[in-house]
């Protein structure tokens, strides 16, 4: 029971997160970006749905080209017994030809058919995953000024600074969701090789796990940079003057 993923839960899981932000941040660009984070999740479900299903019409195809390759074979066997009516050497040469280039023809058919399905699911499982390692660098970008050391140490910003509108709290959350967000794009990225094992997908999916757990790393420095002052002022004076805000996009 707890061996496997559930995509149902992993689902619900992003739809929380994501009235969450909107709760939380209405009309942030953050919020826009959940809501293409949960579009993403749907499709990977239904994308990791398809790459578990056999595709019975290529296999069919292929077990049908494999019957007739067994048909030819038989019919060089046949030959080669040089029945009655091959009266000459030549003519049991050509014959022996042309059974072999049909049986090449149709090995290389095979193949194809075979290796088919393999490359069609290896594609669109990697379509997918790019997706999922696109939104991660958008992830990354948004909390990229989000930096705690200027409630820390203040200072006036330039004419080039972002604006500061966020709270210490807002912005302890804000980074929270952010790294929830990467954390629960690694799992919809292993939805893809859960029941389909692939080399090259399975690659691309610890690549992504590798990337988001170093950008929420980054982030939770972050937090805990913020957290000192913060749990300094809870447990030092019941009103805290008041820090100045980091910006919302």
């Amino acid at each position: 029971m707890y061996r496997r993923l559930d995509a149902e839960r992993i689902v619900q899981t992003v739809q929380r997160l994501r009235h969450r932000i909107h709760e939380r941040f209405p009309d942030s660009s953050l919020g826009r970006v959940v809501d293409e984070f949960a579009q993403v999740t749907d499709q990977a479900v239904v994308r990791a749905e398809w790459l578990r299903k056999p595709n019975y019409w290529l296999r069919l195809s292929a077990g049908g080209l494999t019957l007739a390759l067994l048909a030819i074979v038989l019919g060089i066997l046949r030959v080669l017994k040089v029945s009655p009516q091959v009266d000459r050497v030549t003519e049991l040469f050509q014959a022996v030809d042309a059974a072999l280039n049909t049986l090449i023809l149709l090995s290389g058919a095979i193949y194809f058919l075979v290796s088919l399905e393999k490359r069609l699911k290896r594609r669109h499982a990697l379509a997918q995953l790019h997706e999922i390692r696109s939104l991660a660098h958008v992830v990354d970008m948004h909390q990229l000024t989000k930096d705690p050391e200027v409630l820390l140490l203040g200072g006036s910003g330039t004419a080039s600074s972002p604006a500061r509108t966020l709270k210490p709290f807002e912005l302890s959350r804000y980074l929270g969701y952010c790294s929830e967000m990467l954390a629960l794009m690694g799992k919809v990225a292993a939805l893809q090789v859960q029941h389909y094992d692939d080399p090259q997908v399975l690659s691309s999916v610890d690549q992504i796990e590798d990337l988001t757990t170093a950008l929420s790393n980054k982030i939770w420095q972050k937090i805990m940079i913020l957290d000192q002052p913060l749990k300094q002022y809870a447990g030092t004076s019941p009103s805290p003057s008041p820090l100045p805000p980091v910006s919302a996009p």
